[in-house]
């Protein structure tokens, strides 16, 4: 039987997972760390969670980003009487996407949030949209709009 308590600990008792198959991004990860700095509440919302052992099974990225910030502790939930395999299959589905976003009701409902900041992966042209065929193109804003990859040297 699973049994689960939540409590404050401190981030020196909790051991990060070396099979976590995520990664992140140093981008990803300030996204992250600004996020918690923003809202911190968030923690208490959906905490870490761990094993028994205090193993992270769900919030890696999560504990990266508070050792960051120079958090000393986080709120965990401690999750006791899963099998080795219930463990494996929680950190898969835990990170799995399960769902896609309803572009339409972001663009109408949501628009005037950071959602990039946010971590919402929005098309490249929800900020400059493709005009239709029948719109003329204002060749003159295009050209004072156009990017450069400083990598590639791809102009877009």
């Amino acid at each position: 039987m699973v049994q689960t308590t939540t409590k404050t600990v401190k981030l020196h008792e909790i051991h990060i997972n070396p099979d976590n198959p995520r990664t992140i991004t140093e981008k990803q990860m300030q996204k992250l760390v600004k996020s918690l700095q923003e809202f911190p509440d968030m923690m208490e919302l959906r905490e870490i969670i761990v094993d028994e052992n205090m193993m992270i099974l769900g919030g890696n990225m999560r504990y990266l980003a508070l050792k960051k910030v120079g958090e000393k502790t986080a709120p965990v939930k401690i999750v006791d009487g899963l099998t080795s395999e219930q463990k494996r299959e929680f950190i898969i589905k835990d990170n799995a996407n399960f769902g896609e976003w309803d572009m339409d009701m972001l663009a109408n409902k949501w628009d005037e949030l950071p959602l990039s900041e946010w971590g919402v992966e929005l098309p490249i042209d929800w900020l400059n949209p493709i005009p239709d065929d029948n719109e003329p193109i204002d060749e003159q804003a295009m050209e004072e709009t156009q990017n450069k990859c400083p990598k590639c040297g791809f102009e877009w």
